[in-house]
């Protein structure tokens, strides 16, 4: 009987591992919050969308989003994870991003260069962790 019962103790355990291995962890937010922005740094903002929630691709296509994002005067050059607030089911994330814009009246054309921390709600749906635009 007792080997039995560590029998069936080993399964459940195992069992427990293996979903605890295929459900989305709170390490996923933050690879996800870089591999995103990667995207937009690379201008590859069709990518990008599908980082977005469902409602959020609901409300605007693919194409629209990829247009708006890909056409902003500002430069993203790099994103890096900073820390993240998380409970069950939503994160608070900051990314710190450096980016270069042209800024009228700060020299002639030249780029001003700058890091600052961005701050994204990420929500867990279904399979994965999701951006939750403002």
């Amino acid at each position: 009987m007792s080997t039995e019962r560590n029998r069936r103790a080993t399964i459940l355990g195992a069992l427990v591992l293996l979903l605890a291995a295929c459900s989305p962890g709170k390490d996923d937010v933050e690879k996800r919050a870089v591999e995103r922005w990667n995207y937009l740094i690379a201008r590859q903002a069709d990518k990008a969308y599908d980082y977005l929630s469902p409602g959020a691709r609901e409300m605007q296509t693919r194409e629209n989003y990829a247009a708006s994002m890909n056409n902003r005067p500002v430069k993203w050059t790099a994103a890096k994870f900073n820390r993240k607030e998380c409970d069950a089911d939503r994160c608070k994330v900051y990314i710190d991003v450096s980016y270069s814009v042209v800024m009228p009246g700060a020299g002639i054309g030249k780029p001003v260069e700058a890091t600052s921390t961005q701050s994204e709600i990420w929500v867990r749906a279904g399979d994965g962790w999701y951006f939750l635009p403002k």
